[in-house]
Formats: C-alpha cells, structure tokens, sequence
C-alpha cells in the first residue's frame, strides 16, 4: 500500500527538523532532506514548492507544540482569572523548556521563525485569539470589566512579553522565571478587574 500524502509530508517535516537540529539552517538543503528520507528531491518539491515554504511549515509545526496545549487551557472550564494566569504561566514555560531543553535546536527555530513570517503572525494571532476568548468569559461572568477582549489580550500579552518573548526568554538562559512572572500577571488581572485595560 503506498503513502498518502499527509504522511509524506509529515515525515518530510520530521526530516528536516533532524537535518535542521544537526547541520543548522544555513547549511540545510532541500536535497540534505530528500537524502535523509532516501527519496529524490523532486518529491520533497511536491509537498513544498520551495525550500521557503519547507522552513516555513518546519516553523508553523515547531509554534504548534506551543499554542496546541495553551489552547486546551485557554477553552478549560476554570474560573477566567485563574485560567488566564494557568496559561501565562504555561505559555512562559513552554518557552522557557524550549531554551533549557535544547539550546542548539532552539537557535535554530529561531532563525527559522526570523524568515518565517506567516508562520509567525499565525502564531501571535491565534495566541491572542486565546487570550481574547479567556478575557471575554472573564467580561461575560463579571470578573473582568474591560469593553474589548481583543484589546485587552493585546496588552496582556505586552505586559508579559519579557517572560515569552524568545529573545527575552533566550537572554534569561532558560531559568525558572516563575516567581517573577506571578506579581506581573497578578498586576494585569488587577487591570482587568478595575478595568484599566
């Protein structure tokens, strides 16, 4: 029985994070991934109609292991302010573990994501779409009084860049930086609440 294609592409995918984590972006080919899967490039092209478009689905596929659980968080039952501060913490983690686990294949993605600019604003819409959903149930069951979520899920996820920012996460090492993230979060859902927002 051959492949389907959502099967080749996967493992396509899956090469090149392998050939990406062990030579780099700069040194990594459309014909490196085909070499790796022991097909021809010409198969790789079906899939991705160029090496842009293989990086830039290697990076949407790489944000995916972030936003997917926050999503999870995001559409929970938890009370809005706890659920907003759950997934804070959880976003700020996700990055963080990224940094500490594997330095080298972070540095990588990030200079993917740097050229990856679809990817990226997908990326940061749908974060703030979930930060939205959490402040609109917060406004629906009184805890939060702000007139628009989308606003709000803006300058939430300003005031706690410093903590999910990769540049920022990157500069920090990859430490533990809950117990500083706590009073900032705390701060925003205090905004929320009074409605300064």
């Amino acid at each position: 029985m051959s492949e389907s294609p959502p099967d080749t592409r996967d493992r396509i995918l899956q090469a090149a994070e392998e050939v990406l984590r062990r030579f780099g972006p700069a040194k990594t080919t459309v014909v490196d991934v085909a070499r790796h899967l022991g097909m021809s490039h010409g198969n790789v092209y079906r899939h991705f109609p160029s090496k842009a478009a293989l990086r830039e689905a290697v990076a949407e596929r790489w944000l995916a292991t972030v936003s997917r659980p926050l999503a999870r968080i995001a559409a929970s039952g938890e009370p809005a302010e706890r659920r907003l501060e759950t997934w804070l913490l959880a976003l700020a983690e996700a990055k963080r573990r990224k940094v500490h686990d594997d330095p080298e294949l972070f540095a990588t993605y990030h200079v993917l994501a740097a050229d990856a600019a679809t990817a990226i604003s997908t990326h940061v819409d749908e974060l703030r779409g979930q930060v939205a959903r959490i402040v609109a149930d917060g406004i629906a069951d009184g805890s939060f009084n702000v007139a628009d979520p989308a606003a709000a899920a803006v300058a939430v996820l300003t005031a706690t860049l410093d903590f999910h920012h990769p540049v920022h996460v990157r500069a920090a090492g990859g430490r533990n930086r809950e117990a500083e993230a706590r009073p900032v979060i705390r701060l925003v859902v205090a905004g929320l609440k009074a409605g300064v927002i």
